[in-house]
């Protein structure tokens, strides 16, 4: 059994290339059926546990995945239509805390599902033309970071395999 969950922090300075990108695109594009794998044999009383102390549950984890993932996509729809858009920033935490974030996971299991598919086509439609496209940007409000397509990309790769990681943790604790 696991003692400790040491995930590494996002590298926004990682090297990038058109081939790694892809490879992050084909991880968003499978996190629902890797999403399946994992949450498939979670008993109804393990939907309660946490991966760490005051940590979300596992149920809040994967509807935090369909509220950050369909921001993520949304996210994208700017960004291939507009530069310089600001992105619109949420409170995961008070998200977390709202009614549906009770209600049972299949919803949100479900919003994924459809959502990366829908996402993966957008983005690798993308990857056809990276010159124009990756190099488009967004402006986070709170942070000031301007985010690329290609950050966006692997941030949000990396965003589903780090609460991946966080759901079969709190299943061997």
């Amino acid at each position: 059994m696991l003692d400790s969950l040491d995930l590494p922090p996002f590298d926004w300075d990682a090297s990038v290339s058109l081939g790694s990108l892809l490879n992050d695109v084909m991880v968003i594009q499978q996190f629902p059926t890797e999403l399946a794998r994992v949450i498939s044999a979670i008993t109804e009383p393990q939907w309660d546990q946490s991966y760490r102390e005051g940590g979300w549950n596992l149920r809040q984890i994967v509807h935090h995945l369909a509220d950050a993932h369909l921001n993520a996509y949304v996210r994208t729809k700017h960004i291939l239509t507009q530069d310089q858009d600001l992105i619109q920033p949420y409170d995961e935490n008070a998200w977390a805390e709202t009614p549906d974030a009770q209600f049972h996971h299949e919803a949100s299991y479900l919003i994924l599902l459809g959502l990366h598919q829908k996402w993966s086509l957008l983005l690798l439609e993308a990857l056809k033309d990276p010159a124009t496209h990756l190099v488009k940007t967004m402006v986070h409000p709170e942070s000031g970071r301007v985010m690329s397509l290609s950050d966006l990309i692997r941030l949000y790769a990396w965003h589903g395999e780090h609460h991946l990681a966080q759901i079969r943790f709190a299943l061997t604790r």
